[in-house]
């Protein structure tokens, strides 16, 4: 086990955004991070959130994106997902920041009596708390490279804070020791047809105002930096040349790596903060996107859910089909799917549509809206024989929709989506029930399962238990397993030693699977999670 290092031994890159936020600061993020472990240093990444909420737990996903669910139990920013896919590791909520977090410690630390006889200000406690938060992460993951990437957008009066802070830390550590990498714009006009410079060197003088002067620019744009463009670029902001980093559209993300290894980023980054390894081993990962070319054949899915309005509230479920995809060569097309679309009646709307489709998911969600639409689809996929694959809501009413189906119980229905049900196949934890706080307060976080022997879940898993990351409040009713059982539903997974239900399946089935737990976040580029593996070669030999 390696010694926790001081925190001069560790170096930050900040990654600060410009212009206007979308930009795929995430990705570029991960990106960097990826280089420089191929490299061979110990990397990790913190995403900054400068809004107020504590978490993301609270947050609607359809203004937001996904929550994604950290082992730890930590309801977060979706960037964190973007770390883990590229970094192939699990990320602890602590690289979650929040401006919510960090003044609640520091108000808890003055109820404390830690600043007893002082006025707590922004400068320096504030600042000093997300300093000592980003020197932990360090500490705590004997890191040698820490990439903090700082949300919103330089000029946003929520960011200043933490841009306040990144700018002491860098005094503090040392020259050497930072990295400044800003994603701006350039975008192009039709009517002009070339690529602007005014919004990168705005938000460039925006930086700067505030004491920050960028080492790196990356620019996004459709189609590679033209050598005039960079060359005005570098020259407006006092940045070489050949820091100036083109971050044109790809074909996929996971190709972003290589595309700024091509510009020699690394070597960039070295020469700032005296990194001794600069080539990284790009093979692997070259091997495992080209998945994403040279494809035989498609597979097209369907995804039913609540929130499809913005694909970004299932990025996790659309990445983890991807990189199914991508292992066995084929190319995956996916349609959106609005889960109330088939609560209506009319031919318009009619369910028979999802038959053109290979293979059905049913993601997460929670409360009433589009209930029955996924009710539903669950019992079409299960009638017509088109994989299935349900997670969590998509689990829990798969289960409804068995027993109404066929199990006879008319009624049947989940508490959540009907309080006063007289057939509650899915109900409230129990020790929910006196808990009357929302945030942060659902079963989170990994959980053991444990899978029963000769069941579909066993060959597609091939152990006896895995670990499964959990996100909710209700769960299947053991008052109905036995006569769920009785109809033909095999339920092959379970947690809390046979407490909780974690897997259905239909052996007889060309394949329909839910799961309790949130498989999607689980899955890596080269390691696809094997119940959506599973899923996507079942589609795709129906194709």
């Amino acid at each position: 086990m390696r010694a926790k290092k001081d925190n001069t031994d560790c170096k930050f890159i900040f990654i600060t955004g410009g212009v206007m936020s979308g930009l795929g600061k995430g990705v570029i993020t991960a990106s960097v991070a990826k280089l420089l472990q191929l490299c061979g240093y110990n990397v990790s990444c913190v995403k900054i959130d400068p809004y107020i909420n504590y978490d993301a737990g609270t947050m609607n996903p359809t203004a937001h994106g996904e929550v994604f669910v950290t082992e730890d139990g930590g309801e977060c920013d979706m960037d964190l997902g973007t770390y883990e896919r590229f970094l192939d590791i699990s990320i602890s909520k602590e690289h979650n920041i929040t401006t919510g977090r960090i003044y609640s410690d520091v108000i808890q630390a003055e109820r404390g009596g830690k600043y007893l006889g002082q006025c707590v200000q922004i400068i320096p406690h504030i600042t000093d708390t997300i300093k000592e938060r980003l020197r932990e992460v360090s500490r705590e993951n004997n890191l040698d490279v820490l990439v903090v990437e700082c949300g919103g957008t330089v000029g946003d009066i929520e960011s200043l804070p933490f841009l306040e802070a990144l700018r002491q830390l860098e005094l503090e550590v040392g020259d050497s020791n930072t990295l400044v990498i800003h994603v701006t714009l350039a975008p192009v006009l039709d009517v002009v047809g070339e690529q602007k410079t005014k919004p990168t060197q705005h938000s460039v003088q925006e930086l700067r105002r505030i004491g920050i002067q960028p080492d790196i620019l990356a620019v996004r744009c459709s189609t590679p930096l033209t050598s005039e463009v960079r060359h005005k670029i570098s020259l407006f902001a006092s940045v070489p040349e050949q820091n100036v980093i083109s971050c044109h559209d790809a074909p996929s993300i996971y190709n972003v790596p290589e595309m700024l290894q091509e510009q020699h980023i690394v070597n960039a980054i070295g020469t700032k903060i005296l990194l001794k390894r600069r080539k990284p081993h790009l093979s692997y990962w070259k091997s495992v996107t080209r998945g994403f070319y040279n494809q035989n054949g498609t597979v097209e899915i369907a995804i039913v859910g609540k929130y499809v309005s913005l694909p970004d509230s299932y990025v996790s479920v659309y990445h983890a089909l991807s990189h199914s995809a991508a292992q066995i060569r084929k190319k995956l097309q996916v349609e959106w799917i609005e889960s109330e679309r088939f609560e209506q009646t009319d031919k318009l709307h009619n369910i028979e549509y999802l038959s053109k489709f290979d293979g059905i998911v049913v993601p997460g969600g929670f409360g009433r809206r589009g209930s029955e639409g996924i009710i539903r689809t669950a019992d079409y996929a299960r009638i017509r024989n088109i994989p299935y694959l349900g997670i969590c809501f998509g689990f829990q009413l798969a289960l409804v929709a068995f027993a109404r189906n066929a199990c006879g119980i008319k009624e049947a229905n989940s508490a959540e989506v009907e309080s006063k049900v007289r057939d509650p196949i899915v109900e409230f934890m129990p020790e929910q029930r006196d808990n009357l706080k929302l945030g942060g307060s659902m079963r989170l976080g990994s959980h053991q399962v444990v899978i029963r022997a000769n069941t579909m879940a066993k060959k597609i898993y091939l152990t006896n238990t895995i670990s499964g990351r959990h996100r909710h409040r209700y769960e299947l009713n053991q008052r109905y397993l036995e006569i769920l059982e009785k109809g033909g539903l095999v339920l092959s997974g379970f947690s809390d030693g046979g407490k909780r239900t974690e897997i259905l399946e239909l052996p007889k089935h060309k394949f329909y699977f839910a799961t309790q737990y949130h498989s999607e976040f689980s899955s890596r580029l080269g390691k696809p999670e094997r119940s959506f593996l599973a899923f996507v070669e079942s589609a795709s030999s129906r194709a």
